[in-house]
């Protein structure tokens, strides 16, 4: 398995991470530890969560079991912590279901970092990311009715400093290793990082946007300055929530499947072109007889950007599939089949 640095941090990640938000929903815990355990036999050594989780489906009951499943493994594994680069979240405005929807603020994060700790049995985190703006953030749909007018500049800025500097003081106890941000945009991550150097604040190391063969926002702006920041990627929904893996071709529901247990619609992905979209990529893991998933989770691995793809499984067998895109190669033909199709599907949703 490939290893990337996380940013400039001297952090080394492996280019594949496992996403955990089905643990506690659509997995127990006794399989979320199987899946620990696999991944990290086979090179796998970075785990994504975040305090919100699990998300299928999101409830208030269930807010916190993915943290308490990976800390009920890290209790059981003392010895292999630092075998782990585990990365958290603390959630934002609007998320009613963790502490009703407060925004982000040095008094949250005290908050939120101080249960994850707790849940995930753990001293410290090795990531800990914003999961969303407190402006706002274009991502999850929002791009179709985007306006920033609204933002309140001196505001955010002023936002910005008291957070890095909150954090600050948690790297320095040694309860955060390194930060990062989610949902962000470019001018965002850049004045993250202008204040942080500024201020001699923690730099900002990755940023966590979606991103696949049917999302690719990150190709341009985002693209350009993390080359220039070291910033790397942390591409979450890399499957785009399964429609990628073609078990959803023609419109098919399977049971237990997201589409089944949690969203409809996807979060938004599911519509007749982003079906078309999906039904199209399938077709050329066909046509060069691959697996339509690890084609798309190793196309988004040659992306020269990325640090890390994040995904997910509710099954072993899943799993096990997943793991292989490691190793596929994808040649020439392939990646000249991969961009005409972006080209016929530039935004499917």
């Amino acid at each position: 398995m490939k290893m990337n640095e996380l940013g400039r941090t001297g952090i080394m990640v492996s280019e594949l991470c496992l996403g955990s938000m089905t643990w506690g929903t659509q997995n127990t815990e006794a399989e979320g530890h199987s899946q620990i355990d696999y991944a990290l036999d086979h090179g796998i050594n970075f785990i994504d969560t975040a305090e919100m989780y699990p998300t299928t489906p999101l409830s208030a009951e269930t807010q916190g079991d993915t943290e308490r499943v990976i800390g009920t493994w890290v209790a059981k594994n003392k010895s292999r912590r630092g075998d782990v680069v585990l990365a958290t979240k603390v959630s934002g405005a609007g998320y009613k279901n963790v502490r009703d929807g407060a925004p982000i603020s040095p008094d949250t994060i005290q908050t939120a970092l101080e249960n994850s700790l707790a849940s995930m049995q753990t001293d410290y985190v090795d990531l800990y990311q914003l999961h969303w703006p407190n402006r706002g953030s274009y991502a999850f749909r929002q791009s179709w009715t985007f306006d920033p007018t609204g933002q309140d500049t001196p505001q955010t800025l002023e936002h910005m400093e008291a957070v890095l500097d909150a954090l600050d003081g948690h790297v320095k106890s040694g309860k955060i290793r390194s930060v990062g941000l989610s949902n962000e945009s470019a001018w965002g991550t850049a004045n993250w990082l202008r204040i942080a150097e500024s201020k001699g604040y923690p730099r900002v190391a990755s940023v966590q946007n979606e991103y696949s063969l049917m999302c690719r926002y990150f190709d341009l702006d985002m693209a350009e300055l993390c080359h220039h920041e070291d910033v790397g990627l942390l591409s979450f929904s890399p499957l785009a929530c399964g429609l990628l893996t073609g078990k959803y071709n023609n419109g098919e529901r399977p049971e237990g499947s997201r589409a089944d247990v949690s969203s409809a619609n996807l979060g938004g992905r599911w519509s007749e072109r982003a079906l078309e979209c999906a039904n199209a990529y399938c077709e050329i893991a066909k046509k060069h007889d691959v697996d339509p998933t690890q084609m798309a989770l190793a196309w988004c691995l040659t992306r020269p950007f990325m640090a890390s793809v994040i995904f997910g499984a509710t099954s072993m067998e899943q799993l096990k599939n997943s793991v292989k895109a490691a190793d596929l190669h994808l040649n020439e033909d392939i990646l000249a089949d991969i961009l005409s199709t972006y080209k016929d599907y530039p935004i499917p949703y």
